[in-house]
């Protein structure tokens, strides 16, 4: 018999007690899947992070070997990026004239090695195509005989000293530019009797180099002045080249224009 201001029919009530059943189920499932991917995810971040974290230790091993650890064997292979940010360390192995040598690159010194456990070559023949070839910046030394031109007054001076000063010792070159000659340009700094020198000012204290006077391309790390002043001291005491008659001096500079000229007239 059906009530006529009764509830609904059983029939309906065992249908609206499954739909609730299932819409339970549904949300029971679906707070089950949540939990379980996020499991899914950790577990796999888990077993992940020991090869992200290698994989970037090895990006910063490679970079840091690239950048400061790598020997650079000549001057063709020093990147654009490290010129007025890097300097090289290394041994002088030949000194060529008065404002120029050869650079045996040893990236760590004697920390990693160098001196000691790896040897660095002494022989020509092992030496070839093993240097980077460096010109002393802010200094001009007097040039020495070559293609068929004399020598000037002092240039032999200036090499021997060069040679005694930075021969077979280790230095360091902080880099500017690569010139024409395929030399790299840098202001370099030598230990002495424990003090740091800068080798360009010595030279010019010496009275064995100029200020270096072209017009364009000029690199003096910040010392021109300084430069300048140890040479007006040096000329005032006659030090080097200074102590030849006014009349009879002929600068660097001077002396590379007079023959570039009478190179371009024969």
């Amino acid at each position: 018999m059906v009530w006529p201001f009764g509830s609904s029919r059983p029939e309906e009530d065992a249908k609206l007690a499954k739909q609730e059943d299932q819409s339970k189920r549904r949300s029971v499932a679906w707070a089950e899947s949540l939990g379980t991917s996020d499991l899914g995810s950790f577990t796999v971040a888990k077993q992940w992070a020991p090869t992200v974290l290698f994989s970037l230790a090895g990006l910063s091993a490679l970079q840091l070997y690239a950048n400061y650890l790598r020997r650079i064997p000549g001057a063709a292979y020093i990147r654009p990026n490290f010129f007025r940010s890097r300097s090289l360390f290394g041994r002088v192995t030949s000194v060529g004239d008065g404002d120029g040598f050869h650079l045996f690159h040893t990236p760590g010194g004697r920390a990693l090695g160098w001196g000691w456990l790896r040897k660095i070559p002494e022989r020509r023949k092992d030496l070839k195509d093993r240097t980077i070839s460096i010109r002393i910046a802010g200094i001009d030394a007097p040039e020495l005989a070559h293609f068929g031109r004399p020598a000037q007054p002092y240039a032999d001076e200036a090499h021997k000293w060069l040679t005694n000063y930075v021969g077979n010792r280790n230095v360091r070159a902080y880099i500017y530019r690569r010139d024409q000659y395929d030399r790299i340009v840098a202001t370099v700094y030598v230990r002495r009797f424990l003090l740091r020198k800068n080798v360009g000012l010595e030279l010019v204290k010496v009275g064995l180099a100029t200020t270096y006077e072209a017009k364009s391309g000029a690199e003096f790390g910040g010392m021109q002045k300084v430069y300048e002043k140890a040479e007006a001291k040096a000329k005032r005491n006659r030090k080097g080249m200074w102590s030849v008659a006014k009349s009879e001096f002929e600068s660097p500079r001077d002396y590379k224009a007079k023959w570039a000229k009478h190179d371009a007239e024969q």
